[in-house]
């Protein structure tokens, strides 16, 4: 994964991940989505699996989750989902979830089942590294990326503690809170961007309130990877899945 993300970046300042959350609107329209995203140019995707409870995850997401959760999307709709846009589409896609449910699931055949899918990894924000024994052993035995997460809130020691378990790249929030929320770009973000380079030598992933093309530019130099979320569902609930193209178009050109 970070071969992949430094011969992105050779051509490219700042690479573009992505997320939908699986089912919503529906699962042909997340093809549809998946689709235009990557003809945009979109470099790497997260596929959430809807929870009833994505503690994490803001008002845009929230409802997008309880709705594809109302309209039947399964773990096992997820995961066949996953195998056929990772069969289709080029770039790296990774799982986000919560840790109920690869613990539900069987975390060592959660792992094993993403291997087999061509699923690359997985961000799971409510598993610290302390209760992740099993997770992380189950993802290292299967070539898997953790993706671990850093904070505005974490101290330098924390940061480095963190970055001792992660693989591919670090999650970095631009601000503490829940996705969809408006963030400051600032001198105080490129602060802590700092913290986060001089605590791992993965990439650095940024998301949480990245929402439009001045934001991403903002992070050039920066960060490596720009994450836009919830502002995507906004445009699909606003213009349609067909729109998501040129949204994506827009940020990129």
């Amino acid at each position: 994964m970070e071969t992949y993300i430094k011969n992105r970046l050779k051509t490219k300042e700042i690479l573009l991940m992505t997320h939908i959350v699986m089912g919503y609107p529906s699962f042909e329209d997340c093809h549809i989505i998946v689709k235009q995203m990557v003809d945009a140019g979109v470099d790497i995707m997260e596929l959430q699996i809807p929870f009833s409870e994505p503690m994490a995850d803001g008002p845009v997401i929230l409802k997008a989750n309880q709705t594809a959760l109302e309209r039947g999307s399964t773990v096992e709709k997820c995961f066949e989902f996953a195998r056929q846009v990772a069969q289709e589409f080029s770039i790296p896609f990774f799982f986000m979830t919560y840790a109920n449910i690869p613990y539900k699931y069987g975390m060592a055949d959660f792992a094993a089942r993403m291997a087999g899918i061509n699923v690359k990894g997985a961000i799971v924000p409510d598993l610290p590294p302390e209760e992740g024994d099993e997770y992380i052993r189950a993802m290292s035995q299967n070539n898997l990326h953790p993706i671990y997460i850093f904070s505005p809130e974490t101290s330098d020691h924390r940061l480095t503690y963190i970055s001792s378990f992660a693989s591919g790249f670090v999650y970095c929030l631009a601000r503490k809170g829940v996705t969809g929320k408006d963030t400051n770009f600032s001198d105080d973000l490129t602060g802590y961007l700092s913290r986060c380079r001089r605590a791992t030598r993965l990439p650095l992933a940024v998301g949480f309130g990245v929402k439009e093309r001045k934001d991403v530019d903002y992070l050039k130099g920066k960060a490596d990877i720009a994450v836009i979320g919830s502002q995507t569902i906004r445009v699909v609930e606003k213009s349609g899945p067909h729109a998501v193209g040129d949204f994506i178009g827009n940020i990129l050109a």
